[in-house]
Formats: C-alpha cells, structure tokens, sequence
C-alpha cells in the first residue's frame, strides 16, 4: 500500500500542531493516534491525478519485392543450409531495420505500412505481393505494435490471400500483442472499424483508410476506404468510444510527387475539421511535405498536423526519392483536467540501400548517421546519392531534422 508523501507530510503535521496546543504533561497523556493512523492506512485518500506522457513513432511503406525475397533466401541459405524457398522461415530479414529498430521498439506504440499479403506460398514480389510469415514476424521483433492493413495491395492474393492475412494477423495479437486495423470482418467482431488502445490514462483511436485496391473482393473482409461518410462515421465512433487522441492514417496521394495533391489537402481539411487530432499518410512512396490545419472547434481554435507522406521504410525500390523515408516520433501528453496536447513532431531521415552498396543485404539506417561513413560504403555512389537526396527532399518539403536540430540548420 502506498501512502502519498505529501498527505503523509500534512498528517504528521496535523500531529505536532495538536501535541504544542496542550500543556506539557497532558500532551503525552492524551493524544492517541493508533486509531487515526490505523483508520489512514485502512481508507488512503485517493492518489492525486497525474500527466501521462505516451511516445509513439510511426513509419512508412514496409514493402518486399521479388530481389529481397531472393536476397534474403540466399543469405539464409549461406547461413544455415538448404532450404526450400516456399518454406516461411528460409529468410534472412535480420540486416533490414537493424540500425532504426532500438528506436521504433522505444517507443510505447510503434505504427508501420505492412504493403504486402501473407497469403502463403509461393511468395512474390510485384505487383501481386505474398510475403512469408517470418517477415511479419520480424517486423513484430523489432517493435513494430500495430498493422495499417488498408492499402491498395491487401487484396492482391484474392478471397483466399486476404482470409490466411487476417488469419496470420490475428496469430500474432495473440502470440505477440501485434494489432492490426485498416480491414475489417464484415461479420465478427475483429477486427474492428478502428483500433482504441489505451496507455495510462490516455485513449488513442488509430483509423487507417485507403482510395483504393488494385484488385476488388467480395467476402468476409472489407478495407475501409477513404470514403467521407465512413471517415466520418468512424471518427464519431471513435470519440463516442472515449479517444482523447484520433490518429487518422490514410493510404493516399500520387506516387513518386514530394508535394501533396490537392485532392489530399482538401481530404486533409474535411478529415481535421470532423475530429481528427494528427494525420498520417502512406503510398506515395516518396517522402511529402506537411503543414498544420487550423479548425475551430467548440472548445476553441484547434491546430491538427498533417504529414502526407512518409514515403517508403524498407523496399527495392530505387527510382528518385524512394530510397528516402521518414521515421517520425510523436509525443501526446494527457493532462490531470483531461487535456490532451501533442507536442511537436519529431522527424529522422531514413535511407533503404540495396545489396551490394552498404552491405550485401537490404538495409535501412539514418542518414544523419550515414552522412560520416562514407568509408564503410562498398559502392560510394550510393552514399553520393543518399547525400544528394537528403539536402534535395528537405528542400521541397521544408521538414527539418535531429540533425538541423543539434547545429541550427545546414
């Protein structure tokens, strides 16, 4: 049982004050705390209300493409012997997030992009996605708590593909404590229109949304789409459910654009004007600008953060920019009168080389740490132009960095 300090400070105090109020020789004689104190420890005054500080970090498209299968079954196979290709353990993804995952596994939530199906063998890369179970099962060691599962890759396995995905995923919340949202049981309860995960005494709501599916499926799971009535309807169900923070994550934009559209800035303002506290986006596939959004709102004017790309965190990928992603770090803090404020964002460039120019695996690390080890680089062309889109990208979008944060800019 613990006793408050400060109460247990004004009780003591209560004590002495009534011991110097008697005459001496009564003061010995006369006052009996047993009763009080036995009565204090029986009924403890409740514990004063406290701030609850939650960190989350949230990054972009995890992608596998049909080289990092080959790659990753190769080094398996150097590693530890033959093994067959359709066998979901016969992979090696340990080099890929070696360098950023103290940090995602930090951080009391950690969101990813999973753009890919774990619909079973045979696994494949582009444009029909079907990666191996260990995948996921790595992303789940290296801090990755929750799934977006609502991009236009969910449905590439068909019916069969997106029913052994939700199968996959509802293994790990149990094996692991892994949450997934963004797909939805049209007739169970899981999962759900959106995820509510509770940390302290702060409630955050994640709602993940895409435009679209390369391919339709009809059966016993649906994706929420980036539809207005369902983006409105799952944010009053969200705030009705008790969130003190909405996190809307929606799968949106043109591929390979470093500026957002202004179909997404319009989405962007409807979405902050009915409820949304932070926006997040995914599928550019390239790092996008942000820009804050000021709603008014019963209470008063209200800023909401919109972040329209992340761009990509782990792929083969290697046309202009799409090497390049953002790790961002969000700190919320709940107030004791119920206030809940967002403190302001923090951003990490990321850099995703391919076999052969950092190492003999996919990998990805922070550029700010890369930028001074050019030496360690098998193929310094790839250094020069992780350099060059660095200073480039955070000039088209304006996001700053830890690094412009330690010297004051570049």
């Amino acid at each position: 049982m613990k006793i408050v300090p400060g109460v247990y400070r004004i009780f003591s105090c209560c004590i002495a004050a009534a011991a110097i109020l008697m005459p001496p020789h009564e003061a010995c004689a006369q006052v009996n705390d047993t009763h009080f104190i036995r009565s204090f420890l029986d009924n403890p005054p409740d514990a004063l209300p406290t701030t609850d500080t939650v960190s989350f970090i949230f990054i972009g498209d995890v992608m596998l493409h049909r080289a990092q299968l080959d790659n990753a079954h190769s080094r398996y196979v150097s590693k530890y012997g033959t093994e067959p290709p359709d066998s979901h353990h016969a992979y090696d993804f340990s080099p890929y997030l070696e360098d950023i995952r103290g940090m995602v596994s930090e951080a009391d939530i950690a969101v990813a992009n999973m753009e890919f199906t774990l619909a079973g063998p045979p696994f494949s890369g582009y444009p029909s996605f079907s990666a191996p179970d260990s995948y996921a099962e790595y992303m789940a060691d290296c801090g990755i708590d929750i799934f977006l599962t609502a991009n236009n890759h969910i449905f590439d396995k068909g019916k069969a593909g997106i029913e052994r995905t939700m199968e996959v995923c509802r293994k790990l919340e149990t094996e692991r404590h892994i949450m997934v949202t963004g797909c939805r049981s049209d007739g169970n309860s899981w999962p759900r229109k959106f995820l509510l995960k509770r940390i302290g005494s702060l409630t955050t709501a994640f709602l993940n949304f895409t435009y679209g599916t390369n391919i339709p499926v009809s059966g016993d799971y649906s994706v929420n789409m980036l539809r207005k009535e369902d983006v409105r309807q799952a944010l009053d169900e969200a705030r009705d459910a008790g969130a003190d923070l909405i996190v809307v994550l929606p799968h949106w934009g043109d591929e390979y654009k470093t500026r957002h559209s202004a179909a997404q800035e319009e989405m962007a303002e409807w979405i902050a004007m009915h409820g949304a506290d932070i926006i997040i986006g995914t599928h550019p596939h390239v790092i996008q600008d942000c820009d804050t959004i000021r709603v008014r709102t019963e209470s008063g004017e209200k800023e909401v953060p919109v972040v329209y790309s992340l761009g990509n965190i782990i792929s083969n990928m290697s046309a202009t920019g799409t090497q390049a992603g953002l790790l961002l770090k969000m700190t919320a803090v709940k107030h004791p009168g119920g206030g809940t404020e967002i403190l302001p964002l923090e951003f990490r460039y990321t850099w995703c080389s391919l076999p052969g120019r950092l190492t003999d695996s996919h990998k990805t690390i922070f550029i700010e740490d890369g930028l001074h080890r050019r030496k360690e680089w098998l193929n310094p062309y790839d250094h020069t132009k992780m350099k060059d889109t660095y200073y480039r990208i955070k000039r088209e979008t304006g996001i700053s960095d830890e690094k412009d944060n330690k010297t004051g800019g570049d």
